[in-house]
């Protein structure tokens, strides 16, 4: 049996998660960057993720589902939970 490549398992630390998500907002469209916080948010802790942007597990897990449309202010409360910001340069 072949195990499932998880990319979330080799984002060790923040400058890692960070990269990758600063990749995928560079190259990526909006489909690819929700994804991309899904896998950061699983890397991070989603408990941690969810207390820290004041939503349930559930809820996160819901905002960034693969069919999933969150607002900009959901969008920006994980980003914050993470500890980054999000930036136009």
């Amino acid at each position: 049996m072949t195990k499932k490549f998880d990319i979330a398992a080799h984002l060790k630390n923040d400058d890692d998660v960070r990269e990758f998500l600063q990749e995928v907002a560079n190259t990526g469209n909006t489909a690819d960057l929700l994804h991309a916080l899904n896998i950061a948010t699983r890397a991070k802790g989603v408990t941690k993720i969810a207390k820290k942007a004041g939503v349930s597990r559930t809820s996160l897990y819901k905002s960034l589902a693969e069919d999933a449309n969150p607002g900009f202010d959901t969008v920006n409360k994980i980003v914050h939970a993470m500890g980054y910001k999000l930036e136009i340069a």
